[in-house]
């Protein structure tokens, strides 16, 4: 599959174990996480797309993560978890896409990683709502998030804009209602909130 032509877009859903505001969006990732080591867990639902023949429209796929110190000095530990309804065409197009290798926003972040902890497959649950978010990927991942509401207009969500983060630059921002991440060696479990959370369309091609 190698080279193919590729093309996904989507919803972006995300909690980390830093406080909000998470302090990597607003220092380009050179701040120290709130505890020391950050995790996170990236949620990309895609809704329309393809690499090369291979339709990717309805697979859902969980970006976990765990890094010590400031994200910019790498090392990351990464894992994919992806929706157990893809096939395997579709799971190793993903796998191609979150390697970076193909370009596009991961290209960015694969300097980055330091051990790839694999892939496992999960059923993938997510509700949308228009403030906020609740996702499970079976027993490996239950996050959730509530948008933080403009003083403004309350019905929409304060928003960052103009940041690094590979999902999509402008981002709303939410509260993390819980987390809970085991899988690859990460250990998460939050079930009082108050931590970072973000959400978004994305959209992602090779260049």
């Amino acid at each position: 599959m190698s080279g193919a032509n590729w093309h996904i877009k989507g919803d972006y859903f995300e909690t980390c174990s830093c406080d909000y505001l998470c302090p990597c969006i607003f220092t380009n990732m050179t701040a120290m996480p709130t505890d020391g080591v950050c995790k996170v867990a990236i949620v990309l639902a895609i809704t329309e797309g393809h690499y090369g023949d291979v339709q990717l429209g309805g697979v859902s796929f969980v970006t976990a993560a765990m890094v010590a110190g400031p994200m910019a000095d790498g090392n990351w530990t990464v894992g994919l978890i992806i929706d157990d309804g893809a096939s395997d065409a579709q799971v190793e197009a993903i796998g191609q896409i979150c390697s970076g290798s193909e370009g596009g926003p991961m290209a960015l972040m694969a300097p980055l990683i330091g051990n790839f902890a694999g892939i496992e497959r999960a059923p993938i649950a997510i509700e949308r709502r228009d403030m906020g978010f609740s996702i499970t990927a079976g027993d490996l991942l239950r996050h959730g998030a509530e948008g933080v509401p403009s003083a403004g207009d309350p019905a929409k969500t304060i928003m960052i804009d103009n940041t690094a983060h590979p999902a999509n630059k402008r981002l709303h921002l939410a509260i993390g209602t819980h987390s809970h991440l085991n899988a690859f060696g990460i250990d998460w479990n939050d079930a009082a909130g108050g931590h970072n959370g973000h959400f978004a369309p994305f959209d992602w091609r090779p260049n």
